[in-house]
């Protein structure tokens, strides 16, 4: 299980206790030289997901950077989480963390943590729940809750035929309306055999739009 984050507080680390009661935030803690950019990254049940641990890692190659990952149960098929160096929350987090009514709300409280969020894979499945405002799950609470004057960035993955269906290019497009960015996913081979459209985007393509996005909002240096 996670510990809970506090917000504003870099360098969390990956927790062994769930119910570890979370410090009261202190500005006089946070200086602008010390403060590092945090980046949520979510990650949903696409066959995408094996990449998680390498889009993780170039993630922390990026000089201040502090990363955390939301992740749907289905995800976890296709990762280990040993393989993720850096703090994990899914469904089960959420419920242990509020027992009672003075207890911290975990999508809020990462939602607030979250200088920029990057869905990466978002799956059809998700790609609809967002579209349509459905938040039942971590993932989808903080997407629903999330800051819109924060850059929120996604990366659709699924299988061509899925990719084609017409209600595919409206949910993307309600995303755009929403002022989401969008990662467009690429033609090649699927693990499922097809050729076409619907695979994720490339991660060194991915990082590169998050260097950008950051740079733009003061998140890192240009290289």
């Amino acid at each position: 299980m996670a510990q809970i984050l506090n917000p504003g507080f870099p360098g969390s680390q990956k927790a062994t206790r769930p119910h570890m009661e979370p410090r009261s935030p202190s500005p006089a803690a946070i200086s602008s030289v010390e403060r590092k950019f945090h980046v949520l990254v979510g990650v949903t049940g696409s066959v995408a997901a094996l990449k998680l641990p390498l889009l993780v890692s170039k993630l922390l190659d990026i000089p201040g950077l502090e990363v955390t990952v939301v992740t749907t149960e289905r995800a976890k098929h296709f990762y280990s989480p040993q393989d993720v160096p850096v703090t994990l929350y899914s469904d089960a987090d959420e419920w242990e963390m509020w027992k009672r009514r003075s207890d911290p709300v975990l999508h809020i409280d990462l939602r607030r943590w979250a200088d920029l969020m990057l869905v990466a894979p978002l799956d059809a499945n998700t790609l609809g729940k967002v579209a349509s405002g459905i938040c039942d799950n971590l993932l989808t609470c903080v997407i629903r809750a999330w800051d819109l004057s924060k850059p929120l960035l996604f990366c659709p993955a699924m299988n061509t035929a899925m990719w084609k269906h017409p209600l595919t290019a409206q949910q993307v497009g309600q995303l755009k309306a929403f002022g989401y960015m969008e990662i467009p996913c690429v033609s090649k081979k699927l693990v499922c055999g097809d050729q076409g459209l619907g695979a994720m985007a490339e991660v060194e393509t991915i990082v590169d739009k998050v260097k950008e996005v950051l740079f733009q909002h003061g998140g890192v240096q240009q290289s």
